[in-house]
């Protein structure tokens, strides 16, 4: 335990040095704001359906709610039901078995239905899987898709900049 305490002393302090302040990320959060603030006064509530994909687009998801990012501060928030949802954010390809509650989620948002497909592998046209026995394809041929953000995975600016495009339309 003592030369753990001794190494650990000796190498100090050991971090990642802060990111760069990004120039294209401060525009786009003010583009954001302002677009959020106009179309939907003030907040934007997302549902995210994953029905089938690798989980890539989900981290890069994640981080953009990560404090870098900060999707919360900027008004945009997760539900859990699609009838309090503003937007529709579809991750991968739809397997058979995820397309029927795809539909029923489509279809339980109110209306106007913002829908947000993201990834190459499945939500923008098929990608490596295609149709198939066991998929569907991409979302676009199950409902109507308003903005593909392309990508394996994209990155959280892509996605911010897919959510930014989906609503000032």
């Amino acid at each position: 335990m003592y030369t753990l305490l001794k190494q650990i002393a000796k190498a100090g302090i050991v971090s990642e040095p802060p990111p760069e302040t990004d120039e294209a990320l401060r525009v786009t959060r003010q583009r954001l704001d302002d677009a959020i603030l106009e179309q939907f006064g003030r907040s934007l509530a997302i549902r995210h359906v994953d029905p089938g994909s690798c989980n890539g687009c989900e981290l890069e998801i994640h981080m953009a709610q990560a404090a870098h990012y900060n999707l919360e501060g900027r008004g945009i928030r997760f539900v859990a039901s699609p009838r309090h949802a503003d937007m529709l954010l579809v991750t991968g390809p739809v397997s058979r078995h995820m397309k029927v509650a795809l539909l029923r989620t489509y279809d339980a948002m109110p209306a106007p239905k913002l829908v947000v497909a993201i990834g190459d592998c499945g939500a923008c046209g098929g990608g490596i899987f295609g149709e198939s026995y066991a998929s569907c394809g991409a979302v676009s041929s199950i409902i109507p898709v308003d903005v593909a953000v392309p990508g394996c995975p994209p990155t959280p600016l892509a996605i911010l900049q897919g959510i930014l495009t989906a609503i000032t339309k």
